[in-house]
């Protein structure tokens, strides 16, 4: 499936280097929010957010059903290449 055919939600990263930062993901190919998510900044150093933040928002109106518009995650690490 595309994204288009899963849908989006609001990623909130909720602490961290990236604290308040919101990001648009699509789901997962079964319909459900990402576990993890890479986010790169710059070309050296990647950060790692993993789901189980703030919890599960849901927007009525959004149509889609019994999953979430937003999802909290919290920071794991900072990943640098060599």
């Amino acid at each position: 499936m595309t994204p288009t055919e899963t849908g989006t939600y609001t990623a909130k990263l909720t602490d961290g280097p990236l604290e308040g930062t919101t990001v648009r993901t699509a789901f997962t190919a079964g319909g459900n929010p990402l576990a993890r998510l890479e986010i790169p900044q710059g070309r050296e150093k990647t950060y790692l957010y993993v789901l189980g933040g703030s919890g599960l928002e849901f927007d009525g109106e959004s149509g889609a059903g019994d999953r979430p518009s937003a999802v909290g995650y919290r920071f794991l690490r900072a990943a640098v290449a060599e």
